[in-house]
Formats: structure tokens, C-alpha cells, sequence
């Protein structure tokens, strides 16, 4: 669980270790869209390097939640903190500043037909009004990481659906965000596509380490985020050893709008909440 457990206090003679404060914080949220809650009584939180994969179905909620993050969709009842900010109440335009430091990997990809890989992946950028030359090499750099830089050129109409959702997560990352949310960023896609897009979001975590939160039905998606790790030297991602796990990789799941479990993989996978249990299986 992401409370702090006794192993985890420090011992005798020890340093305490300094409190964090957590990059992202519900407290007793709630929203409603004329009817029954959407979320009631939601509160988790998303700390520095942390990695939280909100599993479930569709209609439970998720890209709400993830809504409510970015400040998209405010509350009815509790608070949301970004950044250590309550955005609950905020004003649109102070919600800018809090935006420009989170990237977001929409479902599908959400890429602008009309415009070129460059100008998709910049396209904040050029909004911006940066000189020319700065984003060609931001750009580059994006698409260099996701292995699309020979498209920089192209056009969505002109690569597959795996490599649209590559060049947004390379424009998620154009400004070296500190957190990045994933909006089931490998639904409709292939199991191979799949893996392809997953392998990027761990050398993500890995190499940059920016605490995120992806939403996803997949279980083989959450599963292998947890179980792998990106070796920079071999350019991959690679198993951990047997009965290892990401420490900071950890689970989320909602149930008709509630929280219901927040743990690890081991912790899920020995859940006995029945509607985890039916989930998993």
C-alpha cells in the first residue's frame, strides 16, 4: 500500500527521512453529471517517481479522474491538489502555468490531420511562439526518443496507428513534463502495437522518471509496467528477476465510482475484494 508501513520507518539512530509532498492529492472527491456519482469519496495520491496504473472496465470512471487532474472537469464535493495547489476552485487561466507542466497521452492519440508530425509534436510550442530553430531540436529530440524521427515530416494519414500514438507521447514529453497522463494509451491497438507502446512508457519511467498515472483495461499492460524494467545499454526493456516488481509501479481501481483497492501488484493479485478477484480473472 502507499501508506507508510513499519518496515519503512526509520530505526534506531536513523535520519527520519524529510516528508514529500505528493505531485498529485484527492481528498474526499465526489462528481456527479445529473444522476448518480461518477466518483464519490475518491482520495489517493501520486508521488514523486511514482507510477499508478488505474485499472478497471469502462464506465467506471477513469478518464473523469483523469480529467480532474489536469483541472478539465472540477469537483462537486472535495479537493484536487496539483503541484501542491487545490485546483478545485480555480480559475481557468491560473490553471495554465499547472498544464504546461503535465503532459498528456489522450486515447487514440488525438493528433491534428491537417498538421505534420513536427508541427503535432510542437504544436504548444508554436503556440508559444519559440523560435524555429528551438523546436526543430525539441522536436527532434521527442522523436527521437519515441524512434520516429524519420517522420518528422510526415503526416498522421501517413503512418500506422502504433507510430500516431508514439508521436503523442513524443508530444507529451516536448516540454519534459513533471507528470504525464495516460488515457488508455494502448486501446484498439494489437498485442504486438501494444507492447511496442508500453516498452516506451517504461523507458519513460525509467530514464526520466516522471511520476505518472496510466489508465488502462489491460491487464498484460499493467502486469508488464510492474514486472520489467528499461536497460539503457541494450536499448530495451527487459524482465525483472523472478518475484521482483517496480517498487514505485503500483495499482488503482475503481468500482461503481469508489476507490477500492490502492496496492501493489502482489497485493492485488492477493486481493479478496470480489470484484478485484472477478477483474483478474
Amino acid at each position: 500500500m502507499t501508506e507508510t508501513t513499519e518496515s519503512m520507518l526509520p530505526g534506531p539512530g536513523e535520519p527520519t527521512a524529510p516528508l514529500v509532498d505528493p505531485i498529485v492529492a484527492f481528498r474526499n472527491v465526489s462528481i456527479a453529471f445529473d444522476g448518480p456519482p461518477v466518483l464519490q469519496d475518491i482520495s489517493f495520491s501520486i508521488g514523486p517517481r511514482e507510477t499508478r496504473i488505474l485499472l478497471g472496465p469502462a464506465g467506471v470512471g477513469k478518464s473523469v479522474l483523469l480529467k480532474l487532474i489536469n483541472g478539465l472537469l472540477r469537483p462537486d464535493r472535495g479537493d484536487v491538489l496539483l503541484f501542491g495547489e487545490d485546483i478545485s476552485t480555480m480559475r481557468e487561466e491560473q490553471l495554465f502555468p499547472l498544464r504546461i507542466r503535465t503532459g498528456m497521452v489522450f486515447q487514440e492519440g488525438a493528433l491534428f490531420d491537417s498538421l505534420t508530425v513536427r508541427d503535432n509534436v510542437a504544436y504548444q510550442l508554436i503556440q508559444e511562439r519559440m523560435p524555429d530553430e528551438e523546436i526543430d531540436k525539441r522536436v527532434h529530440q521527442a522523436l527521437t526518443f519515441v524512434e520516429l524521427d524519420h517522420t518528422f515530416n510526415f503526416f498522421p494519414a501517413d503512418i500506422s496507428g502504433g507510430m500516431r500514438r508514439r508521436v503523442a507521447i513524443a508530444r507529451a514529453l516536448i516540454r519534459q513534463p513533471e507528470l504525464i497522463l495516460y488515457d488508455s494509451p494502448t486501446g484498439g491497438l494489437d498485442p504486438i502495437t501494444s507492447t511496442t507502446i508500453i516498452e516506451l512508457i517504461i523507458k519513460e519511467r525509467d530514464v526520466y522518471r516522471t511520476p505518472s498515472i496510466l489508465v488502462t483495461h489491460r491487464l498484460q499492460d499493467a502486469f508488464t509496467l510492474c514486472t520489467h524494467r528499461f536497460d539503457s545499454e541494450e536499448n530495451k526493456m527487459v524482465p525483472l528477476p523472478k518475484g521482483q516488481t517496480d517498487p514505485n509501479t503500483t495499482f488503482l481501481m475503481l468500482e461503481e465510482g469508489r476507490m477500492i483497492f490502492d496496492g501493489s501488484l502482489h497485493e492485488i493479485l492477493h486481493s479478496d475484494n470480489p470484484f478485484v478477484r472477478e477483474f483478474l480473472e
